[in-house]
């Protein structure tokens, strides 16, 4: 049975609230309370094999589940892409290229075992594992560019988001009045969100000196974390409304014959 939400503006708005969370509780739990980029890693890595099991193990769409584990990825991404770029020393654009060069492969060995990349409607294992794998490493990539963008290009924090959201703007546009396939600018949005979300999380928690509004990793994770309750809650309720009318044709049919 496909498990996968409708892709509309509230999918994306949640998508940004998850990412920045990520971010933040990433930055939380790697920097303020000083556990280190790789044990960070490895306890979220843990996290997200944990989540994505129970992802697997369901039979339907359960919007907090499904949350939860793009959740999970996004504060995985967080702490690998530090390890990658600041414990290993590799660097935000080198880190960038690794990740990039990742993810495409992921995209090369989906398509050619599943003939499709589809991200409305995926019913094999194989394919769900894929399409969470694309979603881990494109955030940990999103989070090494926007790094790059906030420290090396000199662009600072709201700077980088700004840019990242203008590039988003144009997606949308390309989306509404080209032909161009869907597929491919979903996950590029996908990308750039990651980076976008990095970026305003680095923005909210960073102290003015640095360009941010300073209101640490603690009271942003609190009140990102509210607000994407708060969204998952309402797609619940919309998702458990919308099973009844969907079902009702089927058996008024049935009781019709």
């Amino acid at each position: 049975m496909n498990k996968l939400p409708q892709i509309t503006l509230a999918f994306w708005i949640m998508k940004i609230c998850a990412t920045t969370l990520g971010e933040t509780a990433g930055d939380l739990l790697s920097m303020t309370l000083d556990v280190g980029y790789a044990m960070s890693s490895l306890i979220l890595i843990s996290v997200f094999v944990a989540t994505l099991f129970t992802q697997l193990a369901s039979r339907r769409y359960h919007p907090a589940l499904y949350w939860i584990v793009i959740l999970s990825t996004s504060t995985a991404g967080t702490t690998m892409s530090d390890f990658m770029d600041r414990t290993l020393g590799l660097g935000y654009a080198t880190g960038s290229a690794i990740l990039i060069a990742i993810l495409l492969a992921i995209f090369a060995a989906w398509y050619f075992s599943e003939k499709s990349l589809s991200v409305d409607r995926i019913t094999t294992l194989k394919g769900e594992l894929f399409y969470w794998f694309a979603i881990l490493f494109s955030n940990t990539l999103g989070t090494a560019l926007g790094d790059f963008l906030a420290d090396d290009s000199g662009l600072g924090f709201a700077g980088g988001a700004l840019l990242i959201g203008g590039a988003i703007a144009v997606v949308v546009a390309l989306k509404f009045f080209t032909r161009i396939s869907t597929v491919l600018l979903f996950w590029v949005a996908f990308v750039l969100t990651r980076p976008f979300g990095a970026t305003l999380g680095d923005f909210l928690t960073k102290p003015f000196d640095k360009g941010g509004l300073d209101f640490g990793t603690v009271g942003s994770s609190l009140v990102l974390l509210a607000v994407l309750v708060a969204l998952v809650v309402l797609a619940t309720v919309y998702n458990s409304q919308k099973k009844p009318r969907e079902n009702q044709p089927q058996l008024a049919s049935l009781g019709d014959s």
